[in-house]
């Protein structure tokens, strides 16, 4: 039993550079190469986090700036419409006029046609009562 103490006092006399070379590789690495590594790529986070916000600030802003858009277009099409029907209402107007004035000039026609028709039917009846 005494052997194989000894015989694992020699393995582990032996090993005892090799874990403390590995102890200094871990934190060597973690110093050198890790702690650098996990710096980066937390800028690199912080970078697309912020690129990431400022692109959803700048898209708020084109939707603001499409609405005030839609609204300034929807009240010159209102102004447009109401125009449209001012001018519309107007022709109406006019033409209902023209058509009163027609209708008047047509009844005054139509009368004073009937009353020659009247007259010369007249004649007519009382040359042949006459002859």
């Amino acid at each position: 039993m005494e052997s194989t103490l000894n015989a694992l006092g020699g393995i582990l006399l032996n090993a005892t550079p090799t874990f403390f070379l590995i102890i200094f590789l871990h934190f060597y690495l973690k110093s050198f190469f890790f702690k650098p590594l996990e710096k980066v790529l937390r800028e690199r986070d912080d970078a697309t986090t912020g690129a990431r916000r400022k692109a959803n600030e700048s898209l708020s802003e084109i939707y603001k700036e499409q609405e005030e858009q839609r609204k300034q277009w929807k009240a010159e099409r209102d102004v447009q419409i109401a125009a449209a029907q001012q001018s519309a209402k107007a022709m109406v107007e006019a033409a209902k006029a023209g058509i009163a004035a027609e209708a008047d000039a047509a009844k005054q026609s139509l009368e004073a046609q009937s009353r020659q028709l009247a007259s010369q039917i007249a004649d007519s009846m009382m040359e042949g009562k006459a002859a």
